[in-house]
């Protein structure tokens, strides 16, 4: 007699494509994108980013809004026909009923837009959506392991981290440059700022590129030689895989302190707004990309940029590669102070090669380097 279907969330089904797995989450995680935009419009203040909402296509959104709602319940609708365990399409249709409910791709925007305190929830919904768009194809048509999924083990830890770094970024802006004013402007002196900012726009980006690469050289290479510090990096490290979901895992500590004290030099010096912008994006989408599955190997780029082999190289689990190539834009640091490892062939495995291990959920590694971990663990 054939088993009932059941909704448990875990399940040994196959996940490969055209049993309902990759359908069911894809109806899951558009069903949540759509619920989320749903409630950016309902409750604009609190969950978004008050340097965007001018800057919103509302029609062109509430169209896309809606292919996303219809494309999240059909996917949800193929997973519950396709697969034994119904409790996937479900959910995504589930969501997609509740955004409907609330509004859906019509629903209007409530209360008077005021500044304060927010929840970036529209900044990781943008974030959620271009990274996917660019990203998962790229690893997909040019993959470095082919046989690594989208969905690999951990992705929901992986992207625990990315969606917690989107939503709190406000707080962690804050945290970020606050301190460099605060405890330096002593430092600052108006003939070095008004240079600095007059300078052309290519001259300022490769300054503040050559400058606050320097700084977070070193800041990275204390994070692996001192053990206090080591065990908040060890969270990064201990990541298995590599792609572009992997270099979200950065406990709070660590990417708050790196960043903040890297600050300290560019606010000092006193660039235009407009290069510190584009500094900006470009270190989020570097270092996204510097984790990528893809096999892309540039090697006329090796002496003067980080690729992802030459960062796969610091990831990697091989006692060789340990404390390696610590800069993040300029191999040249690492050349300079003895650190530079970059053989002809991608490493083997990735990860901490020895002792204690990393928990693996996102609580876990938050109260990690709290719980007295013990020894300079490195990988």
């Amino acid at each position: 007699m054939p088993e009932s279907p059941h909704l448990s969330l875990r399940t040994t089904q196959p996940t490969h494509f055209g049993q309902g797995w990759i359908s069911g989450v894809l109806s899951v995680l558009l069903g949540i994108l759509g619920l989320g935009a749903v409630f950016c419009f309902h409750f604009p203040s609190v969950l978004t980013m008050p340097e965007l909402r001018e800057l919103y296509p509302v029609p062109w959104i509430r169209a896309l809004l809606h292919i996303v709602l219809a494309g999240a319940f059909l996917l949800g609708a193929i997973s519950v026909c396709l697969r034994y365990n119904k409790a996937l399409g479900l959910t995504g249709m589930g969501l997609t009923l509740a955004a409907w409910l609330l509004g859906g791709s019509g629903v209007s925007v409530d209360g008077e837009l005021r500044t304060g305190p927010f929840l970036g929830l529209d900044w990781l919904l943008l974030n959620v959506i271009g990274y996917s768009v660019v990203f998962v194809p790229l690893e997909r048509l040019f993959p470095l392991r082919s046989q690594q999924s989208v969905f690999r083990r951990q992705w929901r830890v992986d992207l625990i981290y990315f969606a917690v770094s989107a939503l709190i970024v406000q707080g962690t802006t804050l945290l970020t440059m606050k301190p460099a004013m605060i405890f330096f402007d002593w430092a600052r002196n108006a003939s070095v700022t008004q240079f600095a900012g007059s300078l052309p726009f290519a001259i300022q980006f490769i300054l503040i590129l050559v400058v606050s690469d320097f700084t977070q050289y070193w800041v990275h290479r204390l994070f692996h030689v001192i053990p206090a510090l080591w065990r908040f990096h060890a969270i990064h490290h201990s990541a298995d895989v590599m792609d572009w979901l992997a270099g979200s895992r950065l406990h709070l500590v660590d990417a708050v302190v790196t960043r903040a004290i890297s600050y300290v030099p560019i606010y000092v010096l006193g660039f235009s707004e407009s290069a510190m912008f584009t500094y900006v994006a470009w270190v989020v989408i570097q270092a996204t990309f510097i984790h990528a599955n893809v096999r892309w190997e540039f090697p006329w780029l090796r002496p003067l940029l980080a690729t992802p082999a030459f960062h796969h190289w610091h990831h990697s689990a091989a006692p060789e590669a340990v404390d390696k190539n610590f800069a993040v834009h300029l191999p040249a640091l690492d050349w300079i102070f003895g650190s530079y490892y970059l053989p002809e062939r991608w490493p083997d495995s990735y990860g901490i090669a020895g002792g204690p291990k990393v928990p693996e959920g996102f609580l876990g590694q938050l109260a990690h380097p709290f719980t007295g971990m013990r020894g300079n663990l490195k990988g």
